[in-house]
């Protein structure tokens, strides 16, 4: 059965259209529009009226695309941003309103347990023990160990993204060497009192690790983090995105989603795999099995 799934995140909302039949996934469409929800909770924490019929608008022509390409059904999850928006249930109503989609916002430990889902079951092989997975989103991130495909044994969600790093510590581009430097020392104070289990693999999931892999490849590792982060001290995001074929919206992102998964590699105590699905295709698949 052809699926869909609308992820509204704190940077971008997110839409796959997918063959979803039990455990096989073909993805048929993606696309996303960046709205950059989370930067509307800066000031009060809420969502300003504008910002909610931006969203409503486009969610609504991702449910239109949907339905043009076929699918039968279509889902919509809502992730930090919203979740912790004093006003997170008037955007769901808009979105309602709009297109009769009614979105679901997800609990930090489901976000959580959605993107292990996603990523285990895209793995393309089984780990010969736990695996652990981070999810850097653009208001949170997760880090998620247990056994694929779908046991969850240990997760936490903090609240440290891509888009709240950037906004609050690296306003240079390219970012300075001081804010690389002192913003890669707050991620790691907010994360050093987490017991993160040692699991055998770890896999990066998230809009930060799939535009890294473009610059860096498959697999994030200290020497790939060290690469990388002298990369964006170096050139400006326009020049990175036109290089890479990035947009430069997420070009200005990827410093602070660097820095994130390089904390989280050291947690697990491992590299990191660039994995191939993650929350979006986690919504499907479950779908599909009832």
């Amino acid at each position: 059965m052809r699926r869909a799934c609308i992820d509204i995140g704190s940077n971008t909302t997110r839409l796959l259209v997918a063959e979803c039949d039990g455990e096989r996934l073909e993805a048929i469409h993606q696309e996303k529009v960046f709205t950059h929800v989370g930067r509307e909770l800066a000031g009060e924490g809420t969502i300003a009226a504008a910002k909610i019929a931006e969203v409503a608008e486009g969610v609504a022509a991702q449910v239109r695309v949907s339905r043009e390409l076929g699918a039968a059904q279509v889902h919509g999850v809502a992730t930090a941003a919203i979740r912790r928006a004093g006003n997170g249930d008037a955007l769901a109503d808009a979105i309602e309103a709009a297109c009769g989609l009614r979105v679901k916002v997800l609990s930090s430990a489901e976000e959580a347990r959605l993107a292990f889902i996603g990523a285990a079951r895209t793995l393309g092989h089984a780990p010969d023990g736990q695996l652990g997975v981070v999810d850097v989103g653009g208001g949170s991130s997760e880090l998620v160990v247990g056994t694929a495909p779908d046991q969850v044994l240990w997760s936490t969600s903090f609240a440290v993204g891509s888009g709240d790093l950037a906004q609050g510590w690296l306003h240079s581009d390219p970012p300075s060497g001081s804010e690389l430097n002192e913003a890669r020392a707050w991620v790691r104070d907010t994360v050093a009192e987490l017991d993160v289990p040692r699991p055998v693999e770890a896999v990066a999931v998230g809009g930060s690790a799939l535009s890294l892999s473009r610059l860096a490849g498959p697999l994030l590792d200290s020497e790939a983090f060290t690469r990388l982060l002298a990369l964006f001290a170096a050139e400006r995001a326009t020049d990175i995105g036109r290089r890479f074929a990035i947009e430069e919206e997420r070009a200005r992102l990827l410093p602070a989603g660097l820095l994130i998964l390089q904390a989280a590699s050291e947690l697990f105590g491992a590299s990191l795999q660039v994995a191939r699905g993650g929350l979006r295709e986690a919504v499907l698949l479950e779908a599909s099995r009832g």
